[in-house]
């Protein structure tokens, strides 16, 4: 399948990274133009951070943001909002297909619904429904769900993405540059879980290379 316009649409900062980075750095070499897109900022939050941290911490990961998308040929779109300011879901599902129209997207990438994070759940659901909607308008949309360590319940794989070594050192060497990838603001140990990762859906496929899962949401099809 060509893909030319790919979106990966993530609850906050990291997630559209770490579910759509690898199809979309494999794509945005063939020429297609891929976007991550942020629909809440992470905050830092406790009773003793202050103000000026928190604007800070705020600063930096927008920075982080735009450095790990350029590193993987992508653009960015931080949508801007908090948990306290997301939009009605019949009002953001509007948001979202009319963002879809005008850049004319052929594959959204999101969050799988097996979470118990309410704002990835919250982009699962209306993100599904703003491609069904478009679809049965006539706009011809992939959607895949991406493997997400937040996400796993429920998560079956339909779709095996081989990826070559170059793909695997972009990917990782481009997420580095978040300082959470990291570890610095949580003990998740993301990159020896994704690492691992690549390797057992190798196995699991029975293919040589490192390979990144994703599942189809169950569309009808337009034709």
């Amino acid at each position: 399948m060509k893909y030319n316009r790919i979106i990966s649409i993530g609850g906050h900062h990291l997630d559209a990274e770490l579910m759509g980075g690898p199809l979309m750095i494999k794509y945005a070499q063939k020429g297609a133009h891929c976007t991550m897109v942020n629909v809440t900022e992470g905050r830092l939050e406790g009773n003793q951070v202050t103000e000026q941290e928190k604007l800070a911490y705020l600063e930096n990961i927008r920075k982080e943001n735009q450095l790990v998308a350029e590193k993987m040929g992508c653009d960015i779109y931080n949508m801007g909002y908090t948990s306290a300011t997301v939009p009605a879901q019949n009002e953001f599902i509007k948001i979202l297909k009319a963002y879809m129209r005008e850049e004319k997207v052929d594959c959204v990438i999101t969050h799988w619904r097996g979470t118990m994070h309410p704002r990835h759940y919250y982009t699962y659901e209306t993100v599904t429904q703003a491609v069904l909607q478009l679809r049965q308008e006539g706009h011809s949309i992939q959607l895949l769900y991406g493997e997400n360590c937040e996400d796993l319940i429920g998560f079956i794989p339909t779709c095996y993405v081989s990826l070559d070594d170059i793909i695997v050192e972009t990917w990782f060497n481009a997420l580095k540059n978040y300082t959470i990838f990291n570890g610095q603001v949580n003990t998740v140990p993301y990159q020896e879980y994704y690492q691992a990762q690549l390797k057992v859906r190798a196995i699991e496929s029975g293919c040589p290379h490192p390979v990144k899962a994703y599942m189809h949401a169950p569309l009808f099809d337009n034709e």
